[in-house]
């Protein structure tokens, strides 16, 4: 049996005290038989047999998903997905490819159901404009499976029509299951402007997946979910911590604070250092481990801000000076 059919039995099976062990194992074989990987370690003069624990790791620069061809070998397969960031037209997006579409699917559900509860006691209605026009998202591949799985009778996008999007919604709640609204933060702000504390708008599980995409100014994280609450009623605002190069993702039940989920791990590391990295900063510059990126790079440094608590959950604080806008949730704290 290959490491990667062997990994990916245990993948769905993994419990906390086993992610540090399986870590270094990925990290060995993608030091191996990642090319991009491989190979900036090598600039970098880093020998995988000496990195002992995850601090030692050297974490891949997120920029190489739009530089390189980020895929762990070995050769031979072709990718059946393309994900692609979402940006700007004059933005290089980040590329993903994937070797099997339906381990982000299923990955992408387990840690939704482990943090929330089956998706068939669901329906999802999604208003994420700009991910639907831009295409390739892996946002819109993950609503489009959830509500495939949760067995839903009704469409769960809606582009711009925010009356169909609010009569859906008052439809959904009348047929007794939860319902979770997901949507970019500058269309749930268009949608609450436009329709205030209307009835079908309470009583949802509203989860905001960040990005005003120039539409709006920034706010800070609890200006946004207060206005967001005028309209949606006191309970609090949801949130998604993901991005393009991740097969995993952490959610924020309205404290702000994400909880890592057993695939995906943060390790904060200095600003200024990009190998200064600690498991007990309380603050700093995102290094993320996600375990379910078998086929691509599991290391990937981000330039996303954060303050970890001690508990393990975080809370983003923004982006780094000059660094790209990006889809994924970036409020500033």
């Amino acid at each position: 049996m290959s490491f990667r059919d062997a990994y990916l039995q245990q993948l769905p099976h993994l419990i906390a005290t086993d992610f540090e062990q399986t870590a270094l194992a990925l990290f060995r074989h993608q030091a191996v038989h990642c090319p991009p990987y491989q190979e900036y370690l090598a600039l970098l003069g880093r020998n995988p047999q000496q990195v002992q624990q995850l601090t030692d790791i050297p974490f891949l620069p997120i920029e190489f998903f739009k530089t390189h061809d980020v895929r762990t070998e070995p050769a031979g397969w072709e990718p059946q997905e393309v994900f692609l960031s979402s940006g700007t037209t004059m933005q290089q997006r980040s590329q993903h490819r994937l070797r099997d579409p339906q381990l982000y699917r299923q990955n992408a559900a387990r840690i939704f159901e482990q943090t929330y509860s089956p998706l068939r006691e669901w329906t999802f209605l999604a208003l994420l404009p700009s991910y639907l026009e831009q295409g390739q998202s892996s946002l819109v591949a993950m609503v489009d499976y959830f509500a495939k799985e949760s067995g839903q009778t009704q469409p769960a996008f809606f582009l711009h029509d925010h009356a169909a999007l609010v009569q859906a919604l008052g439809e959904a709640k009348h047929l007794g299951r939860r319902v979770m609204l997901i949507g970019v933060t500058y269309a749930l702000l268009d949608l609450a402007a436009e329709y205030g504390p209307a009835p079908e708008l309470q009583g949802l599980t509203v989860l905001e997946t960040g990005g005003m995409k120039g539409r709006r100014r920034e706010m800070i994280r609890e200006e946004l979910h207060a206005e967001l609450k005028l309209a949606f009623g006191p309970a609090g605002i949801h949130s998604e911590y993901g991005m393009t190069e991740l097969l995993s993702q952490a959610y924020s039940l309205g404290d702000g604070r994400f909880h890592q989920p057993v695939p995906l791990r943060i390790l904060l590391r200095d600003p200024s250092d990009p190998f200064s990295i600690s498991t007990t900063r309380p603050d700093g510059a995102i290094n993320v481990i996600d375990l379910a990126n078998i086929d691509s790079c599991a290391f990937i440094e981000t330039k996303d801000l954060a303050r970890q608590h001690p508990d393990g959950s975080f809370e983003v604080l923004g982006r780094m000076d000059n660094s790209d806008v990006r889809g994924c949730n970036q409020l500033v704290a």
